[in-house]
């Protein structure tokens, strides 16, 4: 997991159309560019988050429009190609699982892609250890429950080492500990270099780690911007059928004007309000 990445990953949408019957557009003429740090695509089921998803990784295929990974029109990349650069956790787990033991599920990525046995092997251990999970290794990932096994679907990726990383509701099924190592990790790919796209429904996890939030409503984005800026839009956040993040509302009880985005912010800001009287 040494490779080198280069120094910004880039997707580009453009002028996208997209449907599953050829009537019903999810898509028609989308643009939206992807790059820096950690982004989180929100909005209701029916958005149109996990058919972009599937359109970027190459799952689906575009009616109309392309989209560019790192300059290169995902149309024409090999299937091995994509599956170097761009890697996708999906929501569940059991659709990713598939081998006996959790040792060969998160190495059969790197080998498939062309990583020696070593190699493969060493990339393997090092996401267990990222998600901590190696002492797992030599379990069958079906005695594991949900939690576990989204990390090794999680470590199935890594492993892989791809340029840019897409998680589908990564916190779905996760307990307090799973939250922050996947914090850790969203952290840790971000300082590497990486492009992380997330679909969230968990509004204080894409408040506490992410730079960027892109709603979809109805095959169309309508806020882009940091978190603090979107959840400051009442009327957006009311269309796309989110919550508000917990620190947001209770700050919002207490009367304030500023939009806090975690509970420390807010208790900071409590504290000094105090200490000023």
């Amino acid at each position: 997991m040494k490779r080198a990445v280069k120094a910004l990953n880039r997707i580009s949408v453009q002028q996208l159309a997209f449907s599953y019957n050829g009537r019903d557009m999810v898509f028609e003429n989308f643009s939206a560019e992807f790059s820096g740090g950690p982004t989180a695509i929100i909005g209701q089921n029916g958005a149109g988050k996990t058919t972009l998803v599937k359109l970027i990784k190459g799952l689906l295929k575009p009616d109309k429009g392309r989209i560019l990974i790192n300059g290169i029109p995902a149309g024409s990349m090999t299937v091995r190609d994509l599956a170097k650069t761009v890697g996708l956790v999906f929501q569940n787990p059991n659709d990713q699982i598939f081998k006996p033991s959790v040792l060969e599920e998160v190495t059969f990525g790197p080998n498939i892609i062309g990583f020696s046995g070593e190699k493969a092997e060493r990339s393997a251990k090092e996401a267990l250890e990222m998600l901590g999970i190696s002492h797992l290794k030599h379990e069958n990932p079906y005695d594991l429950n949900l939690s576990q096994r989204k990390l090794v679907s999680i470590a199935s990726i890594l492993s892989m080492d791809p340029d840019i990383l897409i998680f589908d509701e990564p916190t779905m099924g996760q307990d307090y500990e799973g939250r922050e190592i996947i914090k850790r990790t969203i952290r840790h790919l971000r300082e590497r270099g990486k492009l992380v796209l997330a679909i969230l429904h968990d509004m204080d996890f894409v408040a506490e780690n992410f730079d960027r939030a892109v709603v979809l409503h109805e095959g169309k984005i309508i806020a882009d911007g940091h978190p603090r800026e979107v959840f400051a839009r009442e009327e957006i956040v009311a269309q796309a059928g989110l919550e508000l993040p917990n620190a947001v509302k209770l700050g919002k009880r207490l009367g304030l004007k500023d939009i806090f985005l975690t509970k420390n912010e807010l208790i900071r800001y409590l504290k000094e309000r105090a200490s000023d009287r």
